[in-house]
């Protein structure tokens, strides 16, 4: 039996449903098309540099918004592939908090498409990471799963394990961006064995969400510190006022 007729059987018997609503879809790991519509996927003009959504059409310039003007970014440029509300909200929390693994790798796709225009050169996939305490309650780390599936759609090497919490802090949840900034200050650093694999080299580091940006610039300068020539990040969704 060949493996087309094999994906055939179980497609029958397990149809493909939609990530958020359950409905009976085409693809795998897709949306329907009213989940889909209703999906704030970010498009048009960016910032460069965190991709929040700004006024107006794309431009050839790169833009910044009022945000990254006033806040040092680590890292060389920056995209979302969704804004973080709505169906975008319920499948992040899905992914992280429900088990729910499955949703990396559609997640994975729209993420590669957001940043198909970022002059990556044998760049290196790495996740932002979670204190070992935090990973051995929740099992897996998100944003290790987002990188892994993105890694292999776009023809990268990857390491899961590049940077490590140096102590456990506090959830994030309901700080102020100063305060975010200043918890994760030096906690973040490069795994000593893996220093070699980024020197000289450039990082793409990946998130579930950016909020403030603090987790990030955290693992970004980390990565600088360590010796990589530039730093891109993607998140999967991003907080962000609407436009």
């Amino acid at each position: 039996m060949t493996q087309g007729v094999v994906q055939t059987a179980v497609s029958l018997i397990y149809p493909a449903r939609c990530l958020t609503c359950g409905d009976t879809v085409d693809s795998d790991f897709g949306l329907c098309g009213k989940c889909w519509r209703d999906t704030a996927f970010v498009g048009g003009a960016i910032c460069d540099l965190c991709g929040t959504p700004l006024p107006g059409h794309k431009a050839e310039e790169a833009l910044h918004c009022d945000e990254c003007r006033t806040v040092e970014r680590p890292w060389q440029q920056g995209r979302a592939a969704l804004l973080y509300k709505d169906n975008a909200r319920k499948m992040v929390l899905a992914l992280k908090h429900g088990d729910r693994q499955e949703i990396a790798q559609p997640a994975a796709r729209w993420m590669a498409q957001t940043i198909r225009d970022l002059p990556l050169d044998n760049a290196l996939v790495a996740p932002v990471p979670l204190h070992w305490l935090r990973l051995l309650k929740r099992r897996y780390n998100q944003s290790a799963l987002l990188a892994q599936a993105l890694a292999k759609l776009i023809g990268a090497s990857q390491c899961p394990d590049l940077l490590i919490r140096t102590r456990k802090t506090t959830p994030l949840e309901g700080m102020t961006r100063d305060e975010r900034f200043t918890m994760l200050q030096g906690a973040i650093r490069v795994h000593p064995k893996r220093r070699r694999r980024i020197v000289g080299r450039q990082v793409l580091l990946v998130d579930d969400v950016m909020t403030s940006g603090a987790t990030l610039s955290a693992s970004a300068t980390a990565c600088i510190d360590g010796g990589a020539t530039a730093v891109f990040v993607v998140a999967l969704a991003r907080v962000a006022k609407d436009t």
